[in-house]
């Protein structure tokens, strides 16, 4: 009976979005290492959100190791030649999206549910500016849907100083779904 509800809700709101993947961190706590192209259980980290969240644009933001970034999709680099930030990338990587909603997620997340998007965009309304996901004690704010206009309202945080995105996404006009799923939300950010 749940699965049926759930299809249906899904047919009522259906979402076509672009996925923007956030890989372009200095990866400190990596030992230098590009965390996206990091190999878990036996594939880049990319690799793992590219196979869960299906989706046929695909826009990552990084600031090095363009040309193996570009095998899984189209790459961009934030206008900061001094790692501003997961803010910055989102600007640059919303303005190259093709669809009006993103689903943005950061790179080092390779568990999170397959129909993540779906979820997120079943809780817009028809001002919704972002629908950010919840793990049921921390706003995940690297996991959210938007709309592709407000790399504008980024671009001008960034210009005035701004560099948190949990702020940043509070400051829009913004809905939370709570995702229950334990390790949804699982990010590596240690080399083992």
């Amino acid at each position: 009976m749940m699965q049926s509800s759930l299809i249906e809700n899904m047919a009522m709101n259906p979402v076509n979005f672009s996925l923007l993947i956030l890989a372009g961190g200095k990866a400190t706590r990596m030992q230098g290492q590009d965390k996206g192209l990091v190999l878990w259980q036996g594939k880049p980290l990319v690799e793992h959100i590219i196979g869960r969240i299906r989706c046929t644009d695909i826009v990552i933001s990084c600031n090095r190791n363009h040309a193996h970034y570009h095998y899984y999709g189209r790459t961009v680099s934030d206008q900061q030649s001094d790692f501003w930030g997961p803010l910055a990338g989102i600007a640059s990587g919303l303005a190259q999206c093709q669809h009006d909603w993103v689903l943005v997620v950061a790179c080092d997340m390779p568990s999170l549910p397959h129909d993540i998007a779906q979820r997120l965009a079943n809780a817009r309304q028809t001002d919704t500016q972002v629908v950010i996901a919840h793990d049921g004690e921390h706003l995940q704010s690297l996991c959210f849907l938007a709309r592709k206009d407000l790399y504008l309202s980024a671009q001008t945080a960034i210009s005035k100083g701004q560099r948190a995105v949990y702020s940043w996404l509070l400051e829009r006009n913004h809905q939370i779904v709570y995702i229950d799923d334990a390790h949804a939300f699982d990010n590596i950010n240690r080399l083992s």
